[in-house]
């Protein structure tokens, strides 16, 4: 067995399966940390157990100041996908691979999606309290509609949203595919319809599903000149991350009626602050960010977050799971 004798910064929100992989190599010192540590207090721990030559982070930043204070980073891992709190430039520039948890949790945060969307469609959260309410003459009035023959608009066709597609195709929906990255004719082979313009195509849709990583190019992708090309009857569904929304913008279609409806995994603030004005909309449905977190995905991450780490410690990083992939020549 290929030895390091490295040291590790955990978050404590690791699965067990991941931990076990890091016990079976006595070369590995792992130490844990709270998720929600703030910087400060994470520089302060990096500089007290320095040299440290990984991290598993959920949402904590990571950027230069950190890349200082460890002294020798050699991988830096994501229990996840998502990317956006992590100084991408800055890693590359001193070679660390970041890596992220590949599909593991794709499974999970499609079904989150193809949720709100049968939830949105079915009118669960209406039809629930209207029972409960003793309201059960008035069901007429809020009549719940089908995904079959409805047309969804995915923005972003990479692990998550090429799972959401065919979920979608099971619902016997037509699927549109925004993704400027993909060749049209990959989209046509998993059974969607390519669209080469986004502003074009959100007339037609009648649910608008992002999946989409946060970048420059995609924060403020949703916007009110966006939002006003959607049909009133369509409904946004956001399992990506906040600001690729103006939640703004957001706010003052639903209430005009401008848009139908929203289903929201991510904010762009995160925790929202308490009496948040999309909160007391009716016909939005919201959680905390949890679209990827399941129980078997954490399983699932945890797993190949730990593989992830041991194989660039190892000299080998897996390749299809490191964003920077300059830093493999």
């Amino acid at each position: 067995m290929t030895t390091n004798n490295k040291k590790l910064l955990v978050t404590e929100s690791l699965s067990e399966r991941g931990r076990a992989l890091f016990a079976e190599r006595a070369d590995i010192e792992v130490v844990e940390f709270d998720n929600m540590i703030s910087a400060a207090d994470f520089n302060a721990l990096l500089r007290h157990h320095a040299p440290v030559h990984g991290v598993a982070l959920g949402a904590t930043r990571f950027g230069e100041p950190e890349l200082d204070s460890s002294q020798d980073m050699k991988v830096v891992a994501r229990i996840g996908v998502g990317y956006d709190a992590i100084d991408v430039p800055a890693l590359s520039k001193r070679k660390v691979p970041l890596m992220v948890a590949g599909t593991a949790n794709s499974p999970s945060v499609a079904e989150q999606a193809l949720f709100m969307m049968l939830t949105l469609a079915k009118r669960g959260v209406e039809l629930h309290a209207l029972v409960k309410t003793g309201a059960w003459a008035t069901r007429l009035a809020l009549l719940p509609f089908d995904l079959f023959g409805k047309t969804v608009l995915i923005v972003g066709f990479g692990r998550i949203g090429t799972r959401t597609a065919k979920r979608c195709l099971a619902m016997e929906m037509t699927v549109l595919v925004y993704d400027p990255y993909v060749p049209a004719a990959a989209i046509e082979a998993a059974g969607c319809e390519p669209v080469a313009d986004l502003d074009a195509a959100l007339p037609g849709a009648d649910f608008i599903s992002l999946h989409c990583p946060k970048t420059a190019e995609t924060t403020g992708l949703i916007n009110a000149g966006r939002l006003s090309k959607m049909k009133p009857t369509a409904y946004l569904i956001n399992t990506a991350r906040g600001g690729i929304v103006v939640e703004s913008a957001l706010y003052d279609a639903l209430v005009a009626g401008r848009l139908a409806g929203a289903g929201l995994d991510v904010f762009e603030v995160e925790p929202p602050p308490l009496g948040h004005k999309l909160f007391d909309l009716p016909n939005v449905i919201i959680a905390p960010h949890v679209a990827g977190v399941t129980r078997e995905a954490l399983d699932r991450m945890g797993e190949q977050t730990a593989r992830n780490m041991l194989s660039a410690l190892d000299g080998a990083p897996i390749a299809a799971n490191v964003i920077n992939q300059d830093v493999l020549s």
